[in-house]
């Protein structure tokens, strides 16, 4: 690999960083995001590719936006699983695998907690980690 002149650096980084700069306001959080977009619609999964590590840099960027200016709320178990229910249109007769009707609404009522079983299944169910339910 070729060594970087950090010469050639410092004097392309005014340019650079007007694109790739960790974002301190949405307007720039929002520019990382089409520039994000444009990127995977040209990488792809191709870990590979020419930009593959610049999508990586990009991602972590706004992550970190997203972190700091968005965080995520916490939830229960059984706030995720009926979130997850109204979204797929679920009722409680759908979840029969997890358990009877009596079993089931005892757990989206919070009298009883998911098993390890309930939560691999629910996890599979709704393509989520097992985390979600816990």
């Amino acid at each position: 690999m070729k060594q970087v002149n950090s010469n050639n650096i410092i004097q392309m980084w005014p340019l650079v960083s007007k694109v790739l700069s960790v974002p301190h306001t949405q307007k720039e959080y929002a520019k990382l995001v089409s520039l994000m977009d444009n990127l995977v619609d040209t990488v792809g999964n191709n870990e590979r590719h020419p930009l593959a590590s610049l999508m990586e840099t990009v991602g972590i960027l706004i992550e970190k936006y997203e972190v700091e200016h968005h965080p995520m709320v916490k939830t229960t178990g059984i706030e995720a699983l009926k979130l997850l229910m109204k979204e797929h249109g679920l009722k409680q007769t759908d979840l029969g695998d997890i358990g009877s009707q009596g079993v089931i609404s005892e757990i989206l009522h919070g009298k009883r907690a998911l098993n390890v079983r309930q939560i691999k299944i629910l996890a599979e169910k709704f393509s989520v980690s097992p985390e979600v339910f816990i």
